[in-house]
C-alpha cells in the first residue's frame, strides 16, 4: 500500500495519506481540519502525482516567494479555493523548493496556472490575473 505525506493547510502538520484514499475526505490528525478542501494544498514531488489522480479537477499555481505578481495573486487563488470548496482542488507549487516539478512541467514564467482533469492538463495561463478574469478563465477551462 503506497502513501504520500502532505502538510495541513491550516496547522502545517504533516499527515500520511494512502494513495487509494485520495478522493475521500481526509482530515488532519493534529487539528482535524479537512486536508484537501477550502484552502490550497502545498504541492511537492511526493504528493503531486497522487493529487492529480483524484476524480476532482486540480488547479495548480506554480509560484515563487520572491515573485511580486505571485504574492499578489495568492489571495485571489485562496479565495477561489474557498469559493469552489469541494468542486475543485487547489495546489500551490513553490518552484524554488520544487525545482523538479517546475522542470517537469516546463515552467518558464511565474505565476503559471494549470488546470488538470483526470491527471491530464486541459488548460494553462501565465501571469497574475484579477479575481474576475481568473474566475472567467477557470469557468471556461472547466468546460474543456
Amino acid at each position: 500500500m503506497s502513501s504520500f505525506n502532505t502538510r495541513c493547510p491550516y496547522c502545517q502538520g504533516l499527515n500520511r495519506v494512502p494513495n487509494h484514499r485520495i478522493s475521500e475526505t481526509a482530515k488532519c490528525g493534529k487539528c482535524k481540519q479537512a486536508l484537501f478542501d477550502g484552502m490550497p494544498i502545498e504541492g511537492t514531488s511526493d504528493n503531486f502525482s497522487a493529487l492529480l489522480q483524484s476524480d476532482t479537477p486540480v488547479v495548480v499555481d506554480f509560484w515563487a516567494p520572491w515573485c511580486n505578481p505571485c504574492v499578489g495573486f495568492a489571495p485571489v487563488f485562496s479565495e477561489a479555493a474557498q469559493q469552489r470548496n469541494g468542486q475543485l482542488r487547489f495546489v500551490k507549487i513553490d518552484t524554488e523548493a520544487q525545482q523538479a516539478l517546475a522542470s517537469q512541467f516546463q515552467i518558464r514564467s511565474i505565476p503559471t496556472i494549470m488546470l488538470f482533469k483526470n491527471g491530464q492538463r486541459v488548460d494553462m495561463i501565465n501571469g497574475a490575473l484579477p479575481k474576475s478574469q481568473f474566475e472567467q478563465w477557470l469557468t471556461q477551462a472547466l468546460l474543456k
